[in-house]
């Protein structure tokens, strides 16, 4: 069996990526440079996730929880008002973690 962080980081975390990814070009008219800069990711990985090559597969869609759609408009929403210059999703990451466990958020 395997510890629930392990599942979030392998499952949760390139879904996440994908969300916030489509938020920032959809919503917030993110260029795929921008966002790189912003997620510390190159370009090229950005334009996999736009193109489900990375996290969102097209049979997985369905699969995401409503949770991390929020966490990720979230995320997405302080990005572009520049509340976070450099992305940390580790504070997000242990949240989903305790939520999958069903203890109490830390934030």
């Amino acid at each position: 069996m395997r510890p629930p962080c392990e599942t979030v980081v392998k499952k949760s975390l390139p879904i996440l990526r994908s969300l916030i990814i489509k938020e920032l070009i959809e919503k917030y008219d993110f260029s795929q440079v921008e966002i790189a800069n912003k997620l510390g990711m190159t370009q090229a990985a950005i334009s996999q996730h736009v193109n489900y090559k990375r996290g969102i597969k097209k049979s997985t869609k369905l699969e995401m929880s409503s949770e991390l759609k929020m966490m990720a408009r979230k995320i997405a929403k302080d990005i572009a008002k520049n509340k976070q210059s450099d992305f940390d999703v580790t504070p997000h990451l242990c949240d989903l973690c305790l939520g999958y466990r069903g203890k109490k958020k830390t934030r």
